[in-house]
């Protein structure tokens, strides 16, 4: 009888595990069409993998990272990323590096990864920080922030609006791991106002409860992508 117990729990065991383990792998770009037609499939959800006998060293390495970005645009900062595209090697892997320069006042404005979680650390400067919940049960969104100085690391979870601000009149500079291949970027303000096609302005006038001219205004602005 034990023994019919323990074969019962070890079969409803393995089915748990077959359960779990069965599920859509994330996605690691922003849609991925199904087709029929191999002569029009163009991408995969990630990237094909190279021939294991043709990998070398070079597939795993880049260089530059001590480089300072140009920061000479409207927003004072700039974003270096490291992901599958610049490291062949890092595919499948789950994680990117990037590198973000601030010149002084300049801002890495508010911003989400759909893909991958923030981990980030400052060489150089003081930078304000900070990210914003999601809807609460109360309809509120409550902000974290926090004032980071050099050797200080803060986490930015997936998905939540975030952004750093330096602080002083020098330079910063900071480094942030991500929990992706390609974590993705959407900068609130340039995907909301400077979308191609436009997003119709009675939609956005409605939305944030401002006059038609704001909308207007707003949306003929260039906005910067300083990734």
């Amino acid at each position: 009888m034990k023994s019919a117990y323990f074969l019962s729990a070890l079969a409803v065991l393995a089915l748990a595990t077959s359960i779990a383990s069965a599920y859509d792998p994330s996605p690691l770009q922003d849609f991925c069409v199904a087709t029929n037609d191999p002569d029009n499939a163009l991408f995969v959800n990630g990237k094909f993998c190279k021939d294991p006998k043709l990998v070398t060293a070079e597939d795993f390495f880049t260089s530059g990272l001590n480089i300072p970005g140009n920061t000479d645009n409207k927003v004072g900062s700039n974003v270096t990323a490291v992901n599958v595209d610049r490291i062949a090697g890092l595919n499948t892997l789950g994680i990117s590096l990037v590198r973000i320069d601030y010149a002084p006042y300049g801002i890495n404005p508010p911003h989400t990864h759909p893909r991958g979680t923030e981990i980030l650390v400052v060489v150089e400067g003081t930078l304000y920080v900070g990210f914003v919940t999601s809807n609460q049960q109360d309809g509120s969104n409550k902000l974290f922030t926090k004032v980071l100085n050099k050797g200080d690391v803060f986490v930015f979870p997936i998905g939540l609006i975030h952004f750093q601000f330096n602080t002083g009149d020098t330079p910063a500079v900071a480094f942030a791991g991500l929990s992706s291949q390609n974590f993705g970027v959407i900068t609130i303000a340039n995907a909301v106002f400077g979308s191609t096609p436009p997003i119709n302005p009675d939609v956005l006038t409605k939305a944030f409860q401002v006059d038609k001219n704001v909308i207007d205004y707003l949306q003929k602005q260039f906005w910067v992508d300083n990734n």
